[in-house]
């Protein structure tokens, strides 16, 4: 029987149970004999002189003058750049996942008998579903190299190799599609060790990858983009990430990229929609500055996790794979 609202606990939050290191990146040619000799990529600073290209205020367009003295300046910039060198033609990125059980266990709750109505719909979820269909999800998206971002772009190769326990495979990322989760038996393996600890059957996962992607002799790499608050006295207008001096992309970033599994919102398929975006409360998209499961429409995670959690039917799998997901994320989610 479904228990009343007031049963939603104030205090509530889980713990992530996809863990993702930074990841590092390294310089390499393509050919196995030199895949093992990477070397660190670095990052140097450079001072160019640009032009000016923003759009102007009403109030300096109606001035001729001062228009014409800001467009004719040049706008001189410091910023950070990463490339391969001229005997280099691949990236190769590596991190590491540990994939964690217990989500049917908040890691805070303060209401007892919510706690135990949640844990009774999680194992029953479990039950039903083994959580094939997300691991099945994240297993394709370390396959397909989503995680690299806009280093994915215009590579000549794409290669994956992952270990994971006593399993070793590799992947050609090109094969998987980043618009659809088609049917790979090859993925079958690496699934089924996420799906047997996300249910708890194994208490940990730990999988490490490495990426290689053949972009060319000197071409651009992407590292994640530093966001500075207060500059202080740097002149840099692009900060990029990295470690101890090596070139690295933010583990928030490839998380993100992990997760990006959510086809289960009303508009995906529609013009409106944007491919599988990343599984979050309400489907945020910040590059596109919209929601996706609004809660006017009753498709967001809150909407659906109270029902869920208090017993309630929801309208169909879909839903279920969703929350799950979510709660997989983790998160800090108290009525209070």
């Amino acid at each position: 029987m479904a228990k009343k609202a007031a049963d939603i606990a104030s205090v509530l939050s889980f713990e992530k149970k996809l863990v993702v290191s930074d990841g590092y990146m390294y310089v390499t040619c393509w050919d196995d004999e030199h895949k093992s000799k990477a070397e660190p990529l670095r990052i140097v600073e450079k001072s160019v002189r640009g032009t000016i290209s923003n759009r102007f205020k009403s109030a300096t367009e109606a001035d001729p003058a001062k228009l014409n003295a800001k467009i004719e300046n040049p706008n001189p910039q410091q910023v950070d750049a990463c490339a391969l060198g001229m005997e280099q033609d691949t990236l190769k990125l590596n991190f590491s996942i540990k994939v964690l059980s217990g989500v049917e266990k908040p890691s805070a709750c303060n209401n007892a008998v919510f706690a135990q109505s949640y844990a009774e719909a999680a194992k029953g979820y479990m039950e039903k579903t083994g959580f094939k269909e997300l691991a099945y999800r994240y297993a394709y998206n370390i396959a397909s190299g989503r995680f690299l971002w806009r280093n994915r772009l215009g590579a000549e190769k794409l290669e994956i190799c992952v270990k994971a326990g006593d399993l070793e495979q590799k992947f050609s990322g090109y094969d998987y599609s980043l618009r659809e989760f088609s049917e790979h038996t090859e993925l079958n393996a690496l699934a089924e060790k996420i799906a047997a600890v996300l249910s708890s059957k194994e208490p940990y996962l730990f999988i490490e990858v490495e990426a290689y992607a053949k972009l060319g002799m000197g071409q651009e790499v992407y590292p994640s983009e530093e966001l500075v608050f207060d500059k202080g006295n740097s002149r840099k207008s692009k900060i990029l990430y990295q470690v101890n001096g090596v070139a690295a992309m933010h583990s928030q970033k490839l998380g993100n990229a992990l997760r990006t599994i959510d086809t289960w919102y009303p508009s995906f398929g529609s013009a409106e929609g944007a491919g599988p975006i990343a599984i979050e409360p309400y489907g945020a998209v910040t590059t596109l500055g919209k929601a996706f499961r609004n809660p006017k429409e009753k498709v967001d995670f809150y909407t659906l996790f109270d029902k869920f959690a208090l017993g309630e039917p929801l309208e169909n799998a879909e839903e279920e794979h969703y929350v799950m997901a979510v709660l997989v994320r983790g998160g800090v989610f108290g009525k209070g």
